[in-house]
């Protein structure tokens, strides 16, 4: 049994890979909108090599098969170069069988890491980095606290291709509520027309412990998308992308609306669903809100 602090979260695609816990928490933690690492035993925090060597050292004990391994918590890359070097090295060393190891990201995490030690960590097995950019508007990004802005975001996911690492990149539907809808949806799409991610996904903004944080930041001026407006909302962001060959995914347990596709190749299938939501929601299969979840 390794030692996880709880709770521990991964994305959906890494459920088959083995979840080493490298981190505990969220170096940033401040998005009013994340309520993952809010408890007190989740402070930030590195584990030692001597643990991270030990856990691992299990794992290769108990003769079980490994081919992925993800790095939690919600902030792997916020170790040194160095470190991470040492990690991935001593996967390789302990689990010779991994084909990918994947992370998640926050963009300034990325700031103090070249493009070439990037590249190492990929040679070592990094293969993969889930980017919560949430949008590609900065006035929303500010209002949520993320602490990043539409460059910061561009710059990190750049470094990330030139490095030869995909990016699975994350935007929240109905982030900026009903007053900033449309420039939300339309700089998010024009951030990843930019970048031109290997995968795409949207989830739907949630509050399961209260609005009450997240509202503080837009002074009292948030109001929620409805469920016709969140369908609205993800016309304008698909109409405005312009992606070469995307995997776009709107199939977490949030969305009303399961969406799968490559853009551009799906795009006009993609939005005459959409558009059917809108105008006939009869026609097509949507969740029913005991269906939805985190």
């Amino acid at each position: 049994m390794l030692n996880y602090i709880e709770p521990v979260f991964r994305p959906p695609s890494e459920a088959r890979s083995l979840i080493l816990q490298v981190t505990n928490g969220c170096s940033w933690n401040n998005c009013t909108f994340c309520e993952m690492y809010t408890a007190p035993q989740k402070k930030f925090s590195v584990k030692t090599a001597e643990q991270i060597t030990q856990e691992l050292q299990q794992v290769a004990a108990s003769g079980v098969p490994v081919r992925r391994v993800f790095l939690a918590d919600g902030d792997a890359m916020a170790m040194s170069f160095r470190r991470l070097k040492d990690v991935l090295l001593l996967i390789r060393q302990y689990l010779p069988d991994v084909q990918r190891v994947s992370s998640y990201c926050l963009p300034r995490n990325l700031k103090n890491k070249s493009v070439d030690e990037l590249a190492e960590l990929e040679k070592l097995g990094l293969k993969l980095m889930y980017v919560g950019c949430e949008s590609g508007d900065d006035l929303v990004l500010g209002k949520v606290s993320k602490g990043e802005s539409y460059q910061s975001s561009l710059v990190a996911l750049k470094k990330i291709k030139q490095a030869g690492i995909k990016s699975s990149v994350m935007i929240l539907n109905g982030l900026g509520g009903q007053l900033y809808s449309e420039q939300h949806a339309i700089n998010s799409a024009l951030l990843m027309n930019e970048i031109q991610p290997e995968y795409l996904s949207t989830l739907v903004v949630s509050f399961p412990g209260g609005v009450e944080r997240f509202e503080e930041g837009f002074g009292g001026d948030f109001q929620p998308l409805q469920q016709l407006d969140l369908f609205k909302e993800m016309d304008m962001l698909l109409s405005t992308l312009t992606l070469e060959k995307t995997v776009f995914r709107s199939d977490h347990a949030s969305n009303y609306l399961v969406l799968k596709g490559t853009l551009s190749r799906d795009k006009e299938r993609l939005l005459a669903q959409v558009r059917t939501a809108i105008h006939n929601p009869d026609q097509i299969h949507l969740r029913q809100e005991w269906q939805r979840g985190l």
